[in-house]
C-alpha cells in the first residue's frame, strides 16, 4: 500500500517528511507531481522537460513495441509516442488498445521532431506515463474517415472534434477576439440589443414569428441596428454583437438561418468615414488571423499569402461602375449557361456571380458603394439629387466569397424617415420611438452589420459557412 501524500502550503509532505527528501527514492511521485501539465499550443517551449497532457486519443497508430497517439487537448494536437520497454505490461497493452476519443492524462519527456504530426506539429512527447479516465465506446460514429454532408450535420456535436472543424473554429474565436479588440481600442463601447423585436427592420418577409404573451406577435431580431442608433446618442460609437435571425428560404453556401453579426453604429459620421472604419477593422482581423492562426491556416491549406495583402485603403467602386461593368460582362459572354448565370440591369441587386465576378478585379476586398434605394432597407439616407440611389455600401471579400458587409448613413431627417416607413408599408405605431430619434438632437450618422461567418469562411478558404459557425441552422437543419 502507497503512503499516503498530502499537500501544504504548497509542499508535498510524505510520512511528515518533504517530498524532496525521498524524491530520489520514488520515480512514480516524481513522474506524478513534478511533471508540469501544458497545453499542446505551447509544446515548443519545453523541449527536454518532462510534462504533462490531458485531452483525448484522436488516432492511434501501432508498431510493434510502438504505440503512436495523436492526442488532442483543445489548443492543439501532439504526438505522444508510447515504447514497451519504458511502462509496464499491463500499462502498454492497454494503450495498444486505447479506442478514439478515449479521455487520457499522459506525462513523459517533450523531443523536438519535425517529422511529429500535429497542429502546430514538429514536437512529440515521450510517454512515461499514462492515465486513462475514460476508455471509449468502440462504435465512435466520426471515426476517421469520409463522411457525407448530412452525416457530418447530423453528427455535428462530434464532428466539431475532427482537426479541420476545430481549425476553423478557432479562426471563428480569432476574429470575435480580435473584432472587439479594435473596436474596443478605437473608442467604441460594446452594447447589448433586443433578441425579441415589435416589428421588421430587413422585411417582413424574413421574419421568425412568436406569440408574446397578452402583447401580440414578437419577432427574433434580424438586427440590433435600429436600437444601437438610439445608443449612439448617448455613447457616440458604439456596437453589438451576437445572433440574428432570417426566415430566409435560401439555400446558398451563404446563407443561414442562424448567424452572428457584428454591428457598429457610429455619431457624426458619413459614408466616407463608415468605409475608412470598415476596411482597418477588416484588416486588423485579418493581420491577427494571419498571426495567432497560422497552424490553423496551415492545416487548413489556406494561401496565406492572398491575406497578407489585406492591408487598408480597400478600393472602391460606384453601384453605377459595376454595373456598366457587369453589363459589359453579359453581353460579350457567348456560352449559354453562363451568360444566364451574369444577366444583369441596373436596378438589380448583385448575386453571387456577379459579385464574384466583381473581385476578380481585385486582390483586396472591394467597397461597391450607391445601391438603388428599391434593393436596400428603409432607413437609408437617399443620395443628393438622386432620390433613386441611397448612400449604402457593402464590402465584398475576394475569391469569390461576396458580401461580409453591409452598411449605410442613415436617414437622419424626421419627415423623410416617415415618409419611406409609409412607403415601405411599415406599421408606424411600431417605430414611434425609433422616428422619435430625429425630432431631439439628430445627426448624420452611420453604421454596418459584419457576418462573422462569411469573413470566417473567407479567411479559412472553405466553401460553405455552415463550418464556420459550431451548430448550423438551416432551412432543412435545427438538430442537434
Amino acid at each position: 500500500m502507497k503512503t499516503p501524500v498530502m499537500k501544504i502550503s504548497g509542499v508535498f509532505i510524505l510520512s511528515g517528511k518533504p517530498l524532496s527528501a525521498i524524491m530520489e527514492q520514488s520515480s512514480y511521485l516524481k513522474d506524478s507531481f513534478m511533471a508540469e501539465h501544458i497545453s499542446v499550443s505551447n509544446i515548443s517551449k519545453y523541449v527536454g522537460q518532462d510534462v504533462t497532457l490531458k485531452g483525448w486519443v484522436y488516432n492511434r497508430t501501432d508498431k510493434g513495441k510502438l504505440c503512436f497517439l495523436l492526442v488532442r487537448d483543445g489548443s492543439g494536437f501532439a504526438q505522444c509516442v508510447a515504447f514497451k520497454g519504458d511502462l509496464e505490461p499491463e500499462v502498454f497493452d492497454r494503450a495498444m488498445r486505447l479506442p478514439q476519443e478515449s479521455a487520457i492524462i499522459v506525462s513523459g519527456l517533450v523531443r523536438e521532431d519535425q517529422r511529429a504530426p500535429g497542429i502546430p506539429g514538429g514536437y512529440e512527447l515521450g510517454i512515461k506515463q499514462i492515465e486513462i479516465v475514460q476508455e471509449a465506446e468502440l462504435d465512435y460514429p466520426m471515426s476517421l474517415k469520409d463522411h457525407g454532408v448530412d452525416f457530418a450535420l447530423d453528427h455535428r456535436h462530434l464532428w466539431i472534434r475532427m482537426q479541420s472543424q476545430w481549425a476553423i473554429l478557432r479562426v471563428r474565436a480569432a476574429v470575435m477576439g480580435a473584432t472587439r479588440e479594435w473596436l474596443n481600442n478605437n473608442g467604441f463601447f460594446e452594447m447589448s440589443t433586443p433578441i425579441l423585436t415589435p416589428a421588421a427592420a430587413e422585411g417582413t418577409t424574413t421574419l421568425f414569428e412568436t406569440e408574446y404573451f397578452d402583447e401580440g406577435k414578437a419577432y427574433l431580431a434580424q438586427t440590433g441596428q435600429l436600437y444601437n442608433e438610439a445608443n449612439i446618442f448617448s455613447f457616440g460609437k458604439v456596437y453589438c454583437f451576437g445572433p440574428t435571425f432570417r426566415a430566409e428560404k435560401s439555400k446558398t453556401r451563404r446563407h443561414l438561418t442562424e448567424f452572428w453579426m457584428l454591428e457598429p453604429e457610429i455619431a457624426f459620421c458619413d459614408l466616407d468615414q463608415l468605409m475608412e472604419i470598415e476596411e482597418n477593422m477588416i484588416a486588423h482581423i485579418a493581420q491577427t488571423v494571419l498571426k495567432e492562426c497560422a497552424a490553423e491556416l496551415k492545416f487548413l491549406g489556406r494561401d496565406a499569402s492572398k491575406l497578407e495583402r489585406v492591408f487598408a485603403p480597400f478600393p472602391r467602386m460606384s453601384y453605377d461602375d459595376a454595373a456598366k461593368y457587369l453589363i459589359d460582362l453579359y453581353e460579350k459572354e457567348t456560352d449559354p449557361e453562363r451568360k444566364a448565370l451574369l444577366k444583369f440591369e441596373w436596378g438589380m441587386d448583385f448575386g453571387a456571380p456577379h459579385e464574384t465576378e466583381l473581385t476578380k478585379l481585385y486582390d483586396q476586398p472591394l467597397f461597391v458603394y450607391g445601391y438603388p434605394s428599391a434593393v436596400k432597407a428603409f432607413y437609408m439616407e437617399p443620395w443628393p439629387d438622386r432620390p433613386e440611389v441611397c448612400k449604402s455600401v457593402d464590402l465584398l471579400a475576394p475569391e469569390g466569397y461576396g458580401e461580409i458587409c453591409g452598411g449605410s448613413e442613415r436617414i437622419s431627417s424626421y419627415d423623410a424617415l416617415l415618409a419611406r416607413i409609409h412607403k415601405e408599408g411599415l406599421p408606424e405605431e411600431a417605430f414611434k420611438w425609433y422616428l422619435e430619434l430625429r425630432k431631439y438632437g439628430s445627426v448624420p450618422h452611420s453604421g454596418f452589420g459584419m457576418g462573422v461567418e462569411r469573413v470566417v469562411a473567407w479567411l479559412c478558404g472553405i466553401e460553405h459557412i455552415r463550418e464556420a459557425i459550431p451548430f448550423p441552422r438551416t432551412i432543412k437543419r435545427v438538430y442537434p
